[in-house]
């Protein structure tokens, strides 16, 4: 069975931080501080880090100069140590001329080449600006268990907040059956109201 040295983290550095202003005036939401010295991204790298993940990139664009400096600063493996972690800025490239991310598929679709260089047999999608604790080692077991294509770690929410979120809904053997990107129809809310696991595939 594969393994966590098997793994990319891939961290999606943020946007604009609209919900977080004026916190995020000079800086992305990645880079807010948070706990004194620490700042949002440390949640991500930090659970990368402790669930055996050292081949980290985190993906930037928006004032972005604050959140280089701190990871720079940070996160300095010694020379014995195979493990990195690398910041892949948005730029224009001569076959992608729009240099700025469209979103997350975007993003990762314009640095495919990088992601690609790492040669890592799995690809671990997370987002930098999430406040949460998770040891991502089950979830990968879970997704080489289930020789799945994709797997999705997701938790339940209040119906209320569905219309800002993505919803899916899984089956009983947890393969996806539906999703829908921040569903404003209650109709289609209550159709998807029962999502109540940790992890989903397909």
């Amino acid at each position: 069975m594969p393994g966590m040295n098997d793994i990319l983290a891939v961290i999606l550095g943020g946007g604009r931080g609209t919900r977080l202003f004026p916190l995020t005036k000079l800086r992305s939401k990645p880079a807010v501080p948070i706990a004194g010295k620490y700042r949002l991204i440390d949640i991500p790298l930090s659970n990368c880090i402790n669930s055996g993940i050292f081949r980290i990139d985190v993906l930037t664009q928006f004032n972005s100069h604050s959140l280089h400096r701190h990871i720079n600063q940070t996160y300095n493996f010694d020379v014995f140590h195979t493990g990195f972690v690398e910041i892949l800025a948005a730029e224009q490239t001569p076959t992608v001329v729009e240099g700025w991310y469209q979103g997350t598929a975007d993003a990762l679709r314009k640095q495919l080449f990088q992601i690609r260089s790492a040669r890592a047999k799995f690809v671990l999608v997370l987002a930098g600006d999430h406040l949460y604790r998770m040891d991502y080692s089950p979830m990968a077991n879970f997704h080489w268990e289930h020789k799945a294509d994709i797997t999705v770690a997701v938790q339940p929410v209040p119906r209320e907040e569905a219309p800002r979120l993505g919803i899916l809904k899984r089956d009983q053997d947890a393969r996806i059956s539906d999703f829908i990107e921040k569903p404003k129809d209650p109709a289609v809310q209550a159709n998807l109201s029962a999502v109540t696991m940790k992890n989903a595939h397909s």
